[in-house]
C-alpha cells in the first residue's frame, strides 16, 4: 500500500510518495505565548507611572518646565518601574491571575500603588531627592488613575467587539435589573453570535430608574411592558429573576401574552445551584415555572456535614423523587451513593443522568424489593449506610383505593422493614418521604403514609440515630403528575379531565422539593414529621385552562367528579399539628404519636377490602399503642388484650 509523507517544510502537494506525515512544527510553550502580553501590561504601567511622575513634578513647579530635573526624573522613573513591576507581580497583576480590567485586577492595582509609592519615596530619599516628595505622592495617585483608565478603555474595546449586532439576534426586553439580569445581559453581550440582543430593562424598584447594565437602561416597570416592547421593537421578553415566585411569573406572563412576543425565563435558583446564568439557560416559560417555582435557601454547611464523606442509601432511586435525591446528594461528595430500586430501567436512567455511562456495572446500583427482608439485610450488610432516604412507595391514590393490600405490603410493611433494618445496622439518620395525603387522611394512600410517619416516630425512639418523616404535596415533573396527564390528554386531542371545578392542590417542582428534603435531613428532630411549606394552593381547573389555551387546537375541559378518597382541598398539617418552625423558615416540625410496629403482625392482607381499609383508618388515627417485643412479620401473633381493634386483624 502506498502512503504519503509531507516533506519537511512542504505542503501536502509537495509530499513524497511512500512517506508518513511528519510531526509538524513544535507547539509554542505556554510561557512564551503568555509572557509577551503580561510584559506589555507591565511596560504600559511603567510608562503610565513615568508620565504620572512628569505630570506631578510639573504641577509641583506650577508648570515651569525649566525647573524640572529631567535626568533625575528619568532615573527615578526607571527605579519606579522596577518597584511597581515587582509589587505588581507580588499582587498578581502580571501573573495572569485575573482577566484584564476586571474588578479584582483593579483591586490588585490599588494594592500595588499603595506599596510602591512609599518604597519609591524611600528610594528617592536614599538617591538624593531626585524629584520633590510631594510629586512622588501625587504621581502615585495619578498613575493609579492612568493605569485603571487604560484598562477601562481596553476592556470597553473588547466588549464592543464582542457585542452582537441587532440584525443577528432577537431584540429582547429584560424583566428585572438585579444580579440575575446582570449575568444574563453580560452573557448576551459577550458573544458576537448571541441569539439575543438586550435593548431595555424593566424593574419595579424606583431606585433603579436610572440604572444601566453594560449600557442597557432601565426604562420602566412591569406596567410599561407593552409600551417598551413597541418602542424598542422587541421580539422577546426575558424574565431574568432566578428567585421569581410562580405567582410573579404568572402575572408577567399575563402581561406579555397580548404583545405577540416570545416569553423566556432563566432557571430558578435551585436549578442553578450557585453558578452564574448563561445564555444557554434561557428557555421558554414552562408549566412548572407557572405553578411550583420557589426560592429555597439551604444551609450548605449543615447538609454537607451529614452527607459529605458518608455512605448514603436511597430507596426508590429510579423514581422521580429518588432519582433527583441521588443527583442532589451526589453534589455533596458522599463516600458512597447506593441506589436501590426494583425497577432496573429506572436505575439505568438515574445512572445515565449521574455519570453519562449507564453501564449498570456498579455495585452501588442495587436491584431489590423493600418487601424482601432477607434482601434488605444483605444490602445493608454489604454497604453499611450512614444515611438512608426512603423514597420507595406506591403513590397513586385511585389504584390504592382499589388494592389496599398493596399499600399495606409496600408502603407500610416495606417501610417498617426498612426502619427495622436501619436500626439493626446502626444507621445514623433516616428520612422517610411522606405526602400531604397523610394530614387528616381519608384515603388508603393517606392512611398508609400516616402509619409510616408513626412507625418512623417509634423507630426514632428506639434508635440511637435520628429518624424523621418529610411531608409535602404534589411534585411537578414527577411520573404521574397532573401536568404529565394533562399533556398526554392534549397530545391525544383532548379532552382534559378535571375531577371538580373547585379542587385545589399544593405544587412544588421536584428540584425544590428534594432540596428541602435534603435540608430537612440535617435538622435535629425527635421523630417528628417535617412539613415543607409549599406556598399557596393552586386550582387545578386554572391549570387545565392554561394548558388548553396554550394548545394549538381547541381542547375541551370535562369535569368527572371526585374519586373515592379524594378531597376538594389538601392540607399540609392535620388537626393538632402546630405550624412550628424552629430551625428553617420553610419547614414545620410537628409531633407524631408513635405506633408500635408489633401490631403489623396482626394485619391480614387477604382480609376483605372494606375491612382492611377500616383497619388502616383505625391504625392511622389510633392513640399510641403499647410497645411489646414482636418480630417484624412472623406469622400469626396473639392480639394484645388491652387493645380494641376492628374486624380485619388476624386473630
Amino acid at each position: 500500500m502506498q502512503v504519503r509523507r509531507r516533506a519537511s517544510g512542504g505542503t501536502g502537494a509537495d509530499a513524497t510518495p511512500g512517506e508518513w506525515p511528519g510531526p509538524g512544527p513544535s507547539p509554542v510553550p505556554w510561557y512564551r505565548r503568555a509572557l509577551p502580553g503580561r510584559a506589555a501590561r507591565a511596560v504600559i504601567d511603567a510608562l503610565a507611572l513615568a508620565a504620572a511622575l512628569l505630570i506631578a513634578t510639573l504641577l509641583r513647579h506650577d508648570g515651569h518646565i525649566n525647573e524640572v530635573g529631567f535626568f533625575g526624573l528619568i532615573a527615578l522613573s526607571a527605579v519606579a518601574a522596577v518597584v511597581h513591576t515587582a509589587a505588581g507581580i507580588h499582587f498578581g497583576l502580571y501573573t495572569g491571575r485575573w482577566a484584564y480590567g476586571c474588578f479584582e485586577e483593579i483591586a490588585a492595582l490599588v494594592k500595588t500603588a499603595a506599596v510602591a509609592t512609599p518604597v519609591i519615596l524611600l528610594l528617592d530619599t536614599v538617591l538624593g531627592r531626585l524629584v520633590p516628595r510631594s510629586a512622588i505622592i501625587g504621581a502615585g495617585l495619578i498613575a493609579l488613575v492612568l493605569t485603571a483608565g487604560v484598562r477601562y478603555m481596553v476592556r470597553s474595546m473588547q466588549d464592543s467587539r464582542l457585542r452582537p449586532s441587532p440584525e443577528h439576534g432577537a431584540r429582547v426586553v429584560v424583566m428585572g435589573a438585579g444580579e440575575g439580569a446582570t449575568q444574563v445581559i453580560r452573557a448576551m453581550l459577550r458573544s458576537p453570535r448571541s441569539r439575543y440582543v438586550p435593548v431595555a430593562l424593566l424593574d419595579d424598584d424606583p431606585a433603579k430608574r436610572t440604572f444601566r447594565v453594560m449600557g442597557v437602561p432601565v426604562v420602566g416597570t412591569r406596567d410599561d411592558m407593552a409600551e417598551v416592547v413597541r418602542r424598542f421593537s422587541a421580539e422577546a421578553v426575558v424574565i431574568a429573576i432566578p428567585s421569581a415566585s410562580a405567582d410573579l411569573i404568572r402575572k408577567l406572563t399575563d402581561l406579555a401574552q397580548p404583545l405577540n412576543v416570545d416569553l423566556k425565563v432563566v432557571p430558578p435558583v435551585v436549578e442553578l445551584f450557585g453558578r452564574t446564568v448563561r445564555v444557554e439557560d434561557i428557555r421558554p416559560v414552562s408549566h412548572e415555572d407557572l405553578l411550583g417555582r420557589r426560592e429555597v435557601g439551604i444551609d450548605l454547611a449543615a447538609v454537607a456535614g451529614y452527607l459529605s464523606g458518608r455512605r448514603v442509601l436511597v430507596t426508590g432511586a429510579g423514581g422521580s423523587i429518588g432519582s433527583e435525591l441521588c443527583r442532589q446528594v451526589a453534589r455533596f461528595n458522599p463516600e458512597k451513593l447506593v441506589m436501590l430500586d426494583r425497577d432496573e430501567s429506572g436505575l439505568h436512567a438515574v445512572q445515565l443522568s449521574l455519570d453519562g455511562r449507564g453501564m449498570l456495572d456498579d455495585r452501588n446500583l442495587v436491584v431489590a424489593d423493600i418487601r424482601d427482608q432477607q434482601r434488605l439485610d444483605e444490602v445493608f450488610a454489604e454497604h453499611k449506610p450512614h444515611v438512608v432516604f426512603h423514597a420507595a412507595a406506591l403513590k397513586h391514590l385511585p389504584l390504592l383505593e382499589m388494592h389496599p393490600s398493596e399499600a399495606l405490603k409496600t408502603n407500610i410493611i416495606g417501610t417498617y422493614q426498612i426502619l427495622q433494618t436501619a436500626i439493626r445496622h446502626n444507621v445514623d439518620r433516616l428520612v422517610n418521604i411522606s405526602t400531604d395525603k397523610a394530614a387528616d387522611p381519608c384515603s388508603v394512600l393517606g392512611y398508609s403514609k400516616r402509619i409510616t410517619e408513626r412507625l418512623t416516630a417509634a423507630a426514632d425512639a428506639a434508635a440511637s440515630g435520628t429518624y424523621c418523616s418529610v411531608r409535602f404535596g404534589n411534585v411537578l415533573g414527577s411520573r404521574g403528575s397532573v401536568l404529565t396527564a394533562f399533556a398526554a390528554q392534549v397530545e391525544a386531542g383532548g379532552p382534559i379531565t378535571v375531577t371538580h371545578p373547585d379542587v385545589n392542590r399544593y405544587f412544588m417542582t421536584v428540584q425544590e422539593a428534594v432540596r428541602l428534603v435534603v435540608q430537612a435531613g440535617a435538622l435535629e428532630s425527635k421523630g417528628e414529621v417535617l412539613v415543607l411549606d409549599m406556598g399557596e394552593p393552586v386550582r387545578i381547573a386554572d391549570v387545565a385552562k392554561r394548558i388548553a389555551e396554550a394548545a394549538e387546537q381547541h381542547i375541551q375541559i370535562v369535569y368527572t367528579g371526585l374519586r373515592p378518597g379524594e378531597k376538594i382541598a389538601e392540607i399540609l398539617l392535620g388537626p393538632g399539628e402546630p405550624d412550628h418552625r424552629p430551625n428553617h423558615p420553610l419547614i414545620s416540625q410537628a409531633p407524631v404519636p408513635p405506633l408500635d410496629g408489633a401490631v403489623l403482625s396482626l394485619l391480614d392482607a387477604s382480609a376483605p377490602r372494606e375491612d382492611l381499609i377500616a383497619v388502616l383508618h383505625w391504625l392511622s388515627a389510633s392513640p399510641a399503642l403499647p410497645k411489646k417485643p414482636h418480630p417484624v412479620i412472623a406469622g400469626k401473633q396473639r392480639r394484645p388484650e388491652s387493645v380494641a381493634v376492628p374486624p380485619g386483624l388476624r386473630s
